[in-house]
Formats: C-alpha cells, structure tokens, sequence
C-alpha cells in the first residue's frame, strides 16, 4: 500500500542535518530545487493505494537511483554510504536515525515499476521545466549530437567478465593483505566454463567474507561488492551472455562498437532538451524531427538547429523548411555532404541509412557497405549516382534476403543521386560568413558527451536491454541538467 504524505518525519537529531551539511551543497541545492513529488503521482498506479503493508516511498527509491548516478556507485557501496554520510539521508528523507533499504529493493525498483514507464520523457520534461522557472535558459537555438554506449555484456563474453573481476578483487587483496593467504583462495579457473567460473567466483566471494579482517578494508570492500553484482546479474539474465538488443554501429569506416546510441538535442546553455535512446547501427539524422519535436514539447522554441553532415538529408532539409508550416521553420547549420543528396530514393527507404562517420552506407541489418563508385555520365541530363557495394555473402545469411537482396543475385548494390534543388540551395547557404560563425559551436556538444560518459558512466550500459539503456539515460542527463542548472544559478 502506498502510503500519500511522503514528508520526513521530525526527530529530535533533525539538527544534525544542518551542522554537517553546508547550505552550499549540491544534494541541499538538488533537493531545494526539484519537488520530487511527481515521481510519486508517476508510478502511484504501479501500487495499491488501499490494501498490503505500507510500501517504501518510490520517491526515496528513485532518489537512491540519481544518488547511483552522481556519484557512480553499486547498488551495496552506495546504501552503505547511506548508512553514515548524513547528506545521503538527508537528500533521501530520512531522520538520522533512519534505518536503509537492502541493495535488492533497487533491482526490484527498476524492474517492477520503472519498466514501463516513458521515464526519459518525463525527466527531461522536468529538468527543462525548472530551468525555464529559474529563467537560465534564453537560446531559441539547439545542437544535435549522437554518442554511442557499449553494451555492458557483449564487449567480452561472460566468462572473460567473472575472471576479469575476480582478478581485480585478488589484485586489491594481494596490495593491501599477506601474501600468504594467496593459499586459501580457490584455483583459478582456465576451462572456459561460464558455470565454473561462477562457482569460482562464488569461492572467492565466501574465502573473503570469512575473513572479517580482510572484508572490511575499503579497497576490498569495493572490489568485492562489483564482483557481487557481476555475479547474480550472470546468473540471472547471463547464461549466455547476450544482449538481444544491442547491435553493429560504425564510428568510422574500419572501426566499430557493439551497444547504443543516445541522439540528444542541447541549448546553447549546455541543458539537455530532448534525447532518443536507439540500438548502435540507426542512422543519426532520421532522430532530428523527433529531438526538435522532443524540444518544443518541452516549452521551448526552435529557431535553429546545428549538427553535423549526418543531419544533411534531404529530409532533413524539408522538416526545416516547413513549407505546409513556415511558423514551425528553422535554419539547419548542418554542412552538406553530396552523397547524403537522393533525389529519385526517398531517404531510409527500405531501411538504408547514411553514416557520416564512414562516409558509406549501411543496411537495415546493420552491415556496411564494403566499396563505392560514382556511375553515370557528366554533363548529361541525368544526374550522376554514387552507388554502394554490400558483401554478398553477408546479405545471403541476412534475415531479409528475398526482399532487400533478391536470392542469386550476384551483387548487391544501394544507389544514391549526387544532387538536388534542396541540396543547391543548403550549399549555398553553408557557404555564408553566418553559417561558418554558428556552426563552430558544434563544440560544446561534443564536450557535454565527454561530460555524461567520463564523470557518470555513461560509456558503458549498466545493464542490458534497450529499457535498461533508456533508465540509464533518463537518469544520467537528469542529474547532468540539474547540476548544470544549480551551476548557472549561482552566477
């Protein structure tokens, strides 16, 4: 049963709280800014409101969840630290007093309650409605960006990840222990067994825990409890160590990554507007009507779009130009590049998309083409083409064989137009002292992607799936937003 009043309780060391904790603290500041009630009004439905015992406040869950973020902990390190760091319980709502959740009532939280819900929309609702109460934001201008996130499991097998973390742990043991308990740990395992390995892992969980001496130095500590979490998510979704939603996608021509990509939108005050979460191999400009629609359902107004030559599509040049609507216009700083041009293709059609990075095209299953060619004449009526290659021994395993590639066809081969009116008239717009000007603020995109990766991260997936992808995000650039709010409001 949920209980309605989610306020924190009096107590007589309520006092503590404002002796150990500076009124310039972020988790004071983070608290005072944001009314979390909504949270609450969210996911009431996922409770019952009038029978079984009083539920825990999804409102202090969901904030253990941002804790998790800010500070890139595991689910046991951090309710530890909620245990005895006073600006924990404080920004989680609990008197001093207060006894803290086990680690499991988190899983339980993300998988009962937040599956389901469209909890990066509404995050990003709310972080974009705070900034325009606090009046920080003033650009009618966002840039457009894509950063890919590996997936957690498929970088190395199963396998590789227990010995990988089991060998760190013993590494910290070795630094900060005696040598001679080397002896009491189990062999190492060598067979390429997943259940051996587990069962291994298990061993030199049990040998560490026994040793009450040794499990209670920090470094230890730590180390044991990453390897805790790796070992009951395997035995739980890893028997074979796969992420069924993760796919191929492709930086540059000959390097790729295995996961996700984030496509965000973000104003000139470095505040995240709106974000898509996709599997690796989708294209970065199909997601540019969704950011900029994303955008003004949040409250703000779009005048102007920057990005790179990925968001150059044809259609994209059409979204922007809004004939049927000219009050929904905006100029696109995007730098055209010929071969993204198709003017006799409709752009995606039967799936293919443009990597801007590779400079080729890419099926809907996620393959790159391997060569292209320009054919046609110059100088003709008809325009030139640049036509792609695909390896044909891929396309004869594909599940679409028979409808992309046509069973004992020699070749496959996606041809583009080089130009088009719309084309024309972008190039010369990209030629102008203005567009040059805009688009060097390209930049700070870039840097906001550094920012979610390296200090929340965000470079990893923490679980797998696509709906864990998209918690992970929703709660990465809420956090990211509110700390960039708290900052800009101290100027």
């Amino acid at each position: 049963m949920l209980r309605n009043s989610q306020q924190l309780k009096l107590s007589e060391f309520t006092a503590i709280y404002d002796r150990l904790i500076p009124k310039n603290h972020f988790l004071r500041k983070f608290n005072t800014l944001v009314d979390f009630s909504f949270i609450q009004d969210e996911l009431e439905h996922k409770y019952c409101l009038d029978n079984g015992r009083n539920a825990l406040s999804p409102i202090m869950l969901f904030k253990y969840l941002l804790l998790k973020v800010i500070y890139n902990m595991s689910d046991s390190d951090l309710v530890e630290r909620s245990r005895y760091d006073m600006s924990f319980k404080y920004f989680l709502g609990l008197r001093p007093e207060d006894e803290v959740i086990h680690p499991s009532t988190l899983t339980k939280f993300r998988k009962l309650r937040l599956q389901d819900e469209n909890i990066l929309d509404l995050l990003l609702k709310k972080s974009i409605q705070i900034a325009l109460e606090n009046k920080v934001i003033k650009s009618k201008r966002i840039i457009v960006d894509a950063t890919h996130t590996k997936a957690r499991y498929n970088q190395k097998s199963a396998y590789e990840r227990l010995l990988e973390q089991a060998k760190l742990l013993r590494k910290t043991v070795y630094q900060t222990d005696s040598p001679q308990k080397k002896e009491r740990f189990p062999k190492k395992v060598e067979n390429g067994s997943l259940v051996d390995a587990l069962e291994y892992c298990r061993q030199l969980i049990n040998t560490i825990e026994n040793d009450s001496q040794m499990a209670e130095m920090p470094a230890i500590q730590e180390r044991l409890n990453l390897l805790k979490e790796t070992v009951e998510d395997h035995a739980e979704h890893l028997a074979t160590s796969k992420d069924e939603d993760a796919r191929i996608g492709h930086k540059t021509a000959d390097t790729s990554f295995f996961g996700y990509k984030t496509h965000i939108a973000m104003t000139d005050e470095r505040l995240i507007t709106a974000a898509v979460v996709t599997s690796g191999e989708r294209s970065d400009g199909e997601q540019l009507r969704t950011l900029v629609e994303k955008t003004r359902a949040a409250g703000l107004e779009v005048q102007s779009v920057i990005g790179d030559t990925a968001y150059s599509g044809k259609e994209n040049l059409k979204f922007a130009e809004s004939k049927d609507a000219p009050e929904k216009s905006f100029e696109l700083i995007a730098k055209l590049n010929p071969v993204i041009s198709n003017g006799s293709r409709v752009e995606g059609s039967n799936g293919f998309s443009f990597n801007k990075d590779a400079g080729m095209f890419v099926c809907p299953e996620g393959h790159m083409a391997i060569r292209k060619a320009r054919t046609g004449r110059k100088n003709n009526r008809t325009n030139q083409r640049m036509s792609y290659y695909f390896d044909i021994e891929k396309c004869k395993q594909c599940p679409h064989c028979g409808t992309c590639y046509k069973e004992g066809a020699k070749s496959k081969i996606y041809s583009v137009t080089i130009k088009c009116d719309l084309h024309k008239k972008q190039q010369e717009f990209q030629e102008t002292e203005y567009f040059k000007e805009q688009a060097r603020k390209r930049y700070m995109i870039e840097a906001k992607n550094s920012e979610i990766k390296h200090r929340h991260g965000y470079d990893i997936a923490s679980s797998a799936g696509l709906i864990g992808m998209e918690l992970q995000g929703a709660l990465t650039l809420f956090v990211t937003n509110m700390k960039r709010i708290v900052k800009m409001m101290e100027k």
